[in-house]
């Protein structure tokens, strides 16, 4: 490489400058053409401006993360040189430069107590003056770098058709850099939404808020979604703790009523005394207190969905009613005489086994049948062990976030949640991944961490009894996977007090003993009285 613009002598007119610069645009733009990467535009630009114009050993400083700048581009520059070119802000003429964002001229470098020379040692420059011209590289006003070279001063080209070179070139170099960052955020969005989108296909019926794709799972959501479309009534079966109310909320995202309401009863819940109320409304003045009209659950659920949980707890004077509004269509409040024309899919949900239901004269046959017209049985977590690990993993996060912790599992601990029985299914796995969050003493818990929240037995509890009058309290922890149907009158006032004064007053555990809901405790003991539970 030589210090001097080709063959200078045998024309230094402008025409044959203006010739050299038309050239190196020409250069430039078709290879901005081919790629409009700064790596393959930049190199160029800097080998362009030695050959075409003399301007020799260009540089491209750029800031780093670090804050320090370097050398990123060169030519005329051996590695070592490029390794040696680093400046902090204010350090030399190039750390001037990008302190200032102004263009610095250096005439003599000679004479120049600020320039460094720190890349190229002065032995190795010319011996006569040599000018040092560099200027900022900017990107929305933001200084991010330096375009600098040597340029020898007996060169006859004017200082400023030079430095008008450089400003244009300067711009290009910040028009890359900008297109390059612009295109790597881009790169970024894109590499997370692709991120995104595969934990989504892994997790193919989260957008139902269902988490797993074990073949049992994905088989139940497969016979929720063919039957979505249609307006017959749904019946879920299943364990407690299987997701009922999250599969019938799903059936009703997947249907055409997705933007009506969505309505949940538990019938458990509802005194035997309150049922009609509920469900069907009613006038004003049907019974004391009643000092206006109220639509009942199946009117708010007009055109949307309406879920019974717990059906099976349904009084038998109710499901007469129930049956004459699912045929009819119609439902008359309590207290009017006006029928009122309702449209609604019916999803109803059950851990208990109907037909002996009806077979005990429990369960009215003509409602079974016109219930289990598309029945689906829900599996529980024993049969779907290859979706323990991503549901307690979805726990552990939402708990996480839920109580400001960062709570994790190591694989051991993971693998020791997939061995359980789970006899409580999802919720008991919820709730013991709630409890090893909100009682952990660490950030990352072992297999040996989680053993003590872990229940006491992993095997099956024992049958129920066959004649549920003969029920006895359990033992805590030795609640049934399916919860047998227990009578409304099945425990004595005696038999609630007793379970009350050994749980301490805690009605949820005293619900336990006895192999109760805490609802359906709470029930007995409200039909019990304040006298005789006194």
């Amino acid at each position: 490489m030589t210090d001097a613009p080709p063959d200078p002598d045998a024309d230094s007119s402008p025409a044959f400058w203006r010739e050299q610069e038309m050239l190196l645009f020409q250069q430039v733009m078709g290879r901005v053409g081919k790629s409009l990467s700064p790596d393959a535009v930049l190199y160029e630009v800097l080998h362009l401006l030695s050959e075409l114009l003399g301007l020799n050993r260009g540089r491209i400083v750029l800031i780093g993360e670090d804050g320090t700048a370097a050398i990123r581009y060169a030519y005329g520059l051996t590695r070592d040189e490029m390794a040696r070119g680093r400046y902090r802000s204010g350090e030399g003429i190039t750390g001037r430069v990008l302190a200032s964002g102004q263009p610095v001229i250096v005439q003599d470098i000679d004479h120049e107590d600020d320039f460094l020379g720190r890349a190229v040692e002065r032995s190795e420059l010319p011996q006569g003056p040599v000018s040092f011209l560099a200027l900022p590289i900017t990107i929305e006003q933001r200084t991010v770098g330096v375009l600098a070279c040597h340029r020898i001063r007996r060169r006859h080209r004017a200082l400023s058709d030079d430095l008008a070179m450089l400003r244009i070139l300067a711009t290009l170099a910040g028009q890359l850099l900008q297109l390059q960052a612009m295109l790597e955020a881009k790169t970024r969005k894109l590499e997370q939404q692709n991120e995104m989108l595969k934990h989504a296909l892994e997790q193919d019926n989260a957008r139902y808020g269902i988490i797993g794709t074990s073949e049992p799972l994905l088989r139940a959501i497969s016979e929720l979604e063919k039957v979505s479309d249609s307006t017959a009534s749904v019946l879920l079966l299943g364990e407690s703790g299987t997701g009922k109310e999250l599969f019938a909320r799903a059936l009703h995202l997947a249907s055409p009523r997705r933007d009506k309401p969505f309505i949940k009863v538990n019938c458990a819940a509802i005194p035997d005394t309150l049922f009609e109320s509920e469900l069907f409304g009613y006038e004003r003045g049907a019974f004391t207190g009643a000092s206006h009209s109220r639509e009942g659950l199946f009117e708010q659920a007009d055109h949307g969905t309406i879920f019974l949980d717990e059906i099976g707890e349904l009084p038998l004077s109710m499901q007469g009613k129930l049956l004459r509004t699912l045929q009819e269509g119609t439902i008359t409040r309590l207290g009017g005489k006006r029928e009122i024309r309702i449209d609604l899919r019916l999803v109803v949900a059950t851990n208990r086994d109907l037909r002996a239901e009806v077979a005990h004269g429990r369960f009215r046959q003509d409602l079974y049948y016109r219930l289990n017209v598309i029945p689906i049985g829900l599996p529980s977590l024993a049969e779907r062990r290859g979706d323990i690990r991503a549901l307690a993993l979805h726990f552990l996060s939402r708990t996480n976030q839920a109580n400001q912790r960062n709570v994790n599992l190591a694989p051991d601990a993971v693998a020791r949640l997939e061995a359980h029985t789970w006899p409580g299914n999802i919720r008991e796995l919820s709730n013991l991944v709630e409890r090893i969050v909100l009682l952990a003493e660490k950030p990352i818990l072992s297999a040996t961490d989680i053993e003590r929240f872990m229940p006491a037995h992993d095997a099956p509890p024992p049958a129920a009894p066959a004649d549920p009058s003969a029920a006895t309290p359990r033992q805590a922890g030795a609640a049934p996977a399916v919860r047998p149907y227990v009578s409304a009158r099945s425990h004595t006032v005696e038999e609630l007090m007793r379970a009350l004064a050994d749980s301490g007053g805690n009605k949820s555990r005293a619900a336990q003993l006895l192999g109760l809901t805490a609802r359906q405790f709470a029930y007995r003991l409200q039909k019990a009285g304040p006298g005789d539970a006194a």
